[in-house]
């Protein structure tokens, strides 16, 4: 299944998402992608996608220029001050030469905004009238990233916890703490944090997208990237400011194919079949197991279960061959589920200690490893059940 992944570490902003989704598409969707949006002939707007490094990380920042003048620049700002309504904003949007989808899309991100600043300013959507947010820059921002989610068409897209920055920021009714009032009301029920970077990471427009568009907020899923797009901010910080997209394929619930290995034997002593599940775990098998079965003549008997990679089943084989007293062996390919799994290492006051992290969809689990446990547990004289509560209380 096609998805995308956005990794908004250092927030994210309407600009900034439209250069990352850009640089998922080919050289020739670049190009007919400017074309495109350059034929809706959006009042004094143009695009103009350039390369741009953050530390040491190149990728792309998207320039909107308004009446040939760049966003940020204080000429830009002259023009943008204009106050556009609700209604004038969803009226431009109605009226572009673009899919019923994509319009929808569009109107539906500024209905989130006019939302939230009618409830910061105690009014009603049609008595808005936008400022920064709402200049000819942030409909080319909207509209872009509506057009590209658009080419793109995955099925599931998904988004990490947002980091919204810490500290104040200076807004056209004075100066506000970060997230702004309205980005925050945007962001409401949805992941977030503050993080290490002072400032405002995430804006009001990159809120309003994330919030139409996302399936769900959460780790990064478990997946196969094909491509990765970096949207690159205007500002500076000491972290490299970029938003980051993967598009690739997620695995589903069946991750994974092996192949299992299955004989019956009932002429072989424990010895044996003990020495032959060593021989089998030290060449690398998934798992080894036996299970006792009845055999012909009323013979109590074993069942020998082999799971491999696929691509060692030959090899496998020739040591159940080898090891045991079968004639023959039974295959199948099998399909398994897995969790992703991740190892955190933690410093504790009895040393550091390993912890072996699972997850699946949205279950996640934990647990010590149990090397770790016996040492301490041996060197304290405590009991493994005792040490492991006193340790998961710690972190």
């Amino acid at each position: 299944m096609k998805i995308l992944s956005i990794e908004c570490n250092m927030g994210a902003a309407g600009d900034m998402l439209a250069a990352a989704l850009y640089e998922l598409l080919s050289p020739e969707e670049k190009v007919n992608f400017l074309a495109d949006f350059q034929a809706l002939s959006l009042p004094g707007i143009r695009l103009d996608p350039v390369v741009s490094q953050k530390c040491g990380i190149f990728g792309t920042h998207m320039n909107v220029f308004y009446h040939d003048t760049e966003e940020d620049n204080p000429a830009h700002h002259h023009h943008s001050h204009q106050h556009f309504s609700y209604q004038d904003m969803i009226h431009l949007i109605n009226h572009l030469p673009l899919p019923e989808q994509i319009k929808q899309n569009s109107s539906s991100i500024f209905e989130h905004i006019a939302i939230a600043e009618g409830q910061v300013h105690q009014t009603t959507i049609e008595q808005i009238h936008f400022h920064e947010i709402g200049t000819m820059d942030a409909i080319a921002d909207v509209v872009a990233c509506c057009m590209l989610f658009d080419r793109l068409a995955v099925a599931k897209i998904y988004c990490t916890p947002i980091h919204t920055g810490f500290g104040f920021v200076q807004c056209a009714h004075g100066i506000l703490p970060v997230p702004a009032p309205a980005t925050a009301l945007i962001l409401s029920g949805i992941p977030t944090i503050a993080g290490q970077i002072e400032g405002e990471l995430c804006t009001p427009t990159g809120a309003a997208i994330l919030r139409h568009f996302v399936d769900e907020f959460s780790t990064h899923p478990l997946m196969t990237a094909e491509k990765i797009g970096y949207g690159m901010g205007k500002k500076d910080f000491p972290a490299a400011n970029c938003v980051r997209i993967f598009l690739g394929n997620i695995q589903d619930k069946f991750s994974s194919s092996i192949t299992k290995l299955e004989c019956n034997v009932d002429d072989m002593i424990g010895e044996d079949l003990g020495y032959a599940m060593e021989q089998l775990f030290f060449k690398g098998a998934l798992d080894v197991f036996f299970t006792s079965v009845q055999m012909k003549k009323n013979r109590p008997g074993h069942l020998i279960t082999c799971l491999c990679k696929n691509e060692d089943k030959d090899s496998f084989i020739k040591l159940l061959f080898l090891h045991t007293t079968t004639r023959g062996i039974r295959i199948h390919q099998i399909q398994r589920a897995v969790m992703h799994d991740h190892v955190d290492l933690l410093e504790t006051p009895d040393g550091t200690i390993h912890l072996k992290c699972n997850s699946y969809e949205n279950i996640h689990r934990s647990k010590i490893e149990y090397e770790d446990l016996k040492e301490i547990a041996l060197r304290n004289g405590e009991s493994l059940d005792s040490l492991r509560k006193r340790l998961l209380h710690t972190f």
